[in-house]
């Protein structure tokens, strides 16, 4: 009888390993950054491990689902010029001979003579100037917390307006240190900062060029 009964125990355990399912690991968002663990579970009501404050801290965003109010106020200026000028000439002489103190002519002109002039002359000049200038507000939220405490933060916002919808989109890297008591930070102390602006619908339709011209436009046409 203990036979059979252990024969039906060894039995049942083979049965639940072949049950068993790998589950698939999680695909890798192509970031290498660390995520910020889970909190432990709750300890309490009121206290609650990993979501403690500080008393003497300002409740700014540390964790990944925090709110950060990003200020916009990027304005970019370039100019470039350039000029370039060259200027070349040269002059050779080949005397013709001579016998006997006499050049050699035929018919009284004379032969064997050569000269050489050459000249070439470049003028180039340039000039290319570009401005740029965004100003507003994103909110955005934390998607990761790095090993060194620095946020990823990422988001966008969307904007109706009659017969057309315009947005903003925003992702970089802030440090905590860097904001505002009211979680705002301006947009020049995000790093890796990933800023589009944009819109969609009727006028942003009138005011693109078609892909025929845009082909006229492009460095690929030989003209």
């Amino acid at each position: 009888m203990r036979t059979l009964y252990a024969s039906l125990f060894g039995a049942a355990l083979l049965g639940l390993s072949a049950c068993q399912t790998h589950h698939p690991t999680k695909e890798d968002d192509g970031m290498s950054w660390a995520e910020e663990p889970a909190p432990k579970p709750t300890n309490g009501a009121i206290y609650q491990s990993g979501r403690e404050v500080a008393l003497f801290e300002n409740p700014i965003a540390h964790h990944v689902g925090d709110i950060v109010t990003i200020v916009l106020n990027e304005q970019t200026a370039a100019q470039k010029s350039s000029s370039t000028n060259t200027n070349k000439a040269t002059t050779q002489t080949l005397p013709g001979m001579t016998i006997l103190g006499k050049a050699l002519t035929v018919h009284g002109v004379p032969i064997l003579s050569n000269s050489i002039a050459d000249s070439s002359k470049f003028a180039g000049e340039g000039d290319s100037a570009q401005s740029n200038s965004l100003q507003g507000y994103v909110t955005v939220t934390v998607q990761k917390v790095l090993p060194n405490g620095n946020l990823y933060v990422k988001g966008e916002k969307w904007i109706g307006i009659n017969q057309g919808e315009e947005y903003v989109r925003m992702t970089g890297i802030i440090r905590p240190i860097d904001l505002s008591a009211d979680n705002s930070i301006p947009s020049s102390q995000v790093a890796d900062a990933k800023i589009s602006y944009g819109g969609k619908g009727a006028l942003a339709d009138a005011n693109a060029q078609g892909w025929l011209s845009r082909f006229f436009n492009s460095p690929w046409t030989p003209f």
